[in-house]
């Protein structure tokens, strides 16, 4: 593995998202001073948090899988996540709703869940999902350590026989057409290959080695942090400066002061010069590069994933057929693939994420009342609308998802909303995410492992990129997979075993005190 040559006493860490301080976590545990700094005022990046009359509205990821990669990095400093955040696994992880007013609750459970498929579509489709499932688990334990958890310098480090058990398992078939070996029933399908969209590739055309995402939630669980999601980089900075971190907030990056092929030096928009020996940098890859003042040639154009629009409702009622976190599927699904990855029209029959976390924690609210996050996803603006166009198409695809969300069931929403925030495409680019979608650069084979953009930057010795644009990728687990491997350009640190699902306890520990109040802006 290549490193970092010469002195990396002194890191600077540019963002305090979710892989900024896994990275933190993982230097300060190897004995480096670290710096951390951030342009907004709370830690979190993607993982924000917005307050709003009494709601706390968690404005990025809700869906936590796969906590003990977010322990190693406390365990890096001889702390724990248990420790500091209290977790609830979720039971049912999802319960998936469809058109034909059918549902499944997905339990992580094997027993329970076999029992649950048993119930929805027969004893055949239970064997199947048996299968299935012995399937996941294999195909996670051939790609974690080799494929995800591994820093890549050259593409012929996939010639290992990891590679050819992989293939063995039809890792490199089709998603949709690997999952339909297992499961004829299409609900069932649908349950276990719409991860496919976080990796910006529809189920038919992405690779069956994504079903591993699969795996992450329908197999190792789904947990939920007490105080939300943004509990959980809030844990994160306060372990960090416990361990010796230099954290700086609202402290925005103006330019990298190079000299011989290194960063000596970051500079601040305030003014203020920061000397270092290393620099990892978190921001988005457009903003990255334009720092850096280069960006990597390539054969062609980065493709992005589809952008989201979310809309946070605080209201005074809600829906008792709602779970903590729901799917609710539309009657189209390739279609609605087409539309977001191909014709770049908004889903004319939509599939959205519905999350309550009031569910586990009613304090995110005001007494007697709820908070509901509802996704829905649509094309990136380099595919569909223009960032723009969103200004006047926002409002009105919010009351479009609205009279969606009153037709499949949650009758009176319009009317019980009391608080609300829509984010769109147009706040996504404001934030600097390219192609205005938070979810970054898909998963296609040519930007996936050694093909992904290089966590190393040529022509810079002591520069380490970390985040979702870099390998190994997009979502929580492989952000906090990817602080890691940043750390370990620096270090020269041993990667840790295979990760393994461990049993979190719910701790009513010590939680720690709310970050300093945000704007009412989209973290």
């Amino acid at each position: 593995m290549k490193r970092v040559p010469g002195p990396t006493d002194h890191v600077v860490v540019v963002g305090a998202g979710l892989s900024g301080l896994a990275c933190a976590l993982h230097l300060l545990g190897a004995g480096r001073r670290v710096t951390v700094v951030e342009r907004d005022a709370v830690p979190g990046g993607r993982a924000g948090r917005v307050r709003r009359a009494g709601y706390e509205m968690d404005t990025g990821p809700t869906v936590l899988t796969m906590p003990h990669l977010a322990d190693e990095a406390f365990a890096a400093v001889g702390d724990s996540l248990h420790r500091r955040v209290g977790l609830t696994a979720l039971d049912p992880a999802y319960r998936a709703c469809f058109a034909d007013g059918s549902s499944l609750d997905v339990h992580t459970d094997g027993e329970a869940m076999e029992a649950e498929v048993r119930r929805f579509a027969g004893p055949a489709q239970a064997a199947g999902y048996r299968d299935l499932r012995q399937w996941l688990e294999r195909l996670y334990r051939v790609q974690m350590r080799r494929f995800i958890d591994t820093n890549f310098d050259s593409p012929l480090q996939l010639l290992h026989p990891d590679l050819a058990r992989l293939a063995a398992l039809g890792g490199f078939g089709r998603l949709d057409g690997r999952i339909g070996r297992f499961l004829s029933d299409e609900r069932l399908r649908r349950v276990f290959s719409f991860q496919a969209l976080y990796a910006g590739v529809a189920p038919a055309r992405a690779l069956a080695a994504y079903a591993v995402i699969a795996y992450m939630d329908t197999v190792a669980g789904v947990w939920f942090p007490k105080g939300g999601m943004h509990a959980l980089p809030r844990a994160m900075a306060d372990a960090a400066a416990d361990a010796g971190a230099d954290l700086r907030w609202t402290a925005e990056v103006d330019t990298l002061e190079r000299s011989a092929g290194r960063v000596r030096a970051v500079r601040l928009a305030s003014g203020e010069r920061i000397a270092c020996d290393a620099v990892v940098l978190t921001c988005e890859l457009p903003v990255a590069y334009g720092l850096l003042g280069r960006a990597p040639r390539r054969p062609a154009r980065l493709r992005h994933s589809p952008s989201a629009v979310i809309l946070h409702a605080g209201t005074d009622r809600t829906w008792p057929h709602l779970a903590h976190h729901t799917i609710s599927f539309g009657a189209a699904w390739e279609r609605t693939f087409e539309e977001l990855t191909r014709t770049g029209e908004l889903m004319s029959d939509p599939s959205l994420l519905i999350t309550r976390p009031t569910t586990h924690d009613p304090a995110l609210a005001p007494p007697g009342r709820h908070l509901h996050y509802v996704l829905a996803p649509c094309p990136n603006t380099h595919v569909g609308p223009e960032a723009a166009a969103w200004r006047d198409l926002g409002p009105r695809y919010r009351d479009s998802l609205v009279g969606v969300l009153e037709k499949r069931g949650l009758e009176g929403f319009a009317d019980s909303v009391q608080e609300e925030l829509l984010v769109t495409p147009l706040d996504w680019d404001a934030q600097g995410h390219a192609a205005g979608s938070p979810f970054s650069v898909s998963h296609t084979f040519a930007q996936t492992g050694p093909f992904r953009p290089r966590n190393l930057v040529r022509g810079l010795d002591n520069v380490v990129l970390a985040g979702c644009g870099t390998a190994p990728g997009v979502g929580v687990p492989t952000v906090l997979v990817s602080g890691k491997l940043a750390a370990a350009r620096i270090t020269g640190g041993a990667r840790s075993r295979p990760a393994r699902t461990r049993r979190y306890p719910a701790v009513p520990a010590a939680y720690p005190a709310p970050a300093p109040a945000g704007t009412d802006e989209p973290s």
